[in-house]
């Protein structure tokens, strides 16, 4: 597995990130408008968004003082494909011989 299928999968073992990925697959939003649904402090939230950018997840763009983020396909993709191939290696294994 290559080193950003594991920052994907590590990314998403939060509960946290993935309500985020959830709502930027409507469209971008500001740090605030991720922010503003979830009960913890802004620099906690602000590492979870580090963690999406830093495996790709998650791109930002900031203009004056507001940064607005967006999601990147490609990470999303790329794990779709490994899992697709890790479905079809499950159903054609070889059955095992009867003990």
């Amino acid at each position: 597995m290559t080193e950003q299928l594991n920052s994907f999968f590590a990314a998403m073992s939060d509960p946290t990130r993935r309500a985020v990925i959830e709502r930027l697959a409507s469209g971008p939003a500001s740090v605030s408008e991720l922010h503003a649904p979830h009960d913890m402090a802004l620099p906690t939230f602000m590492r979870h968004l580090g963690v999406l950018e830093k495996a790709g997840i998650v791109r930002s763009i900031k203009k004056g003082r507001v940064r607005t983020c967006h999601l990147a396909y490609e990470p999303l993709i790329e794990a779709q494909g490994w899992l697709a191939w890790q479905r079809h290696l499950w159903e054609h294994r070889p059955e095992a011989a009867p003990l």
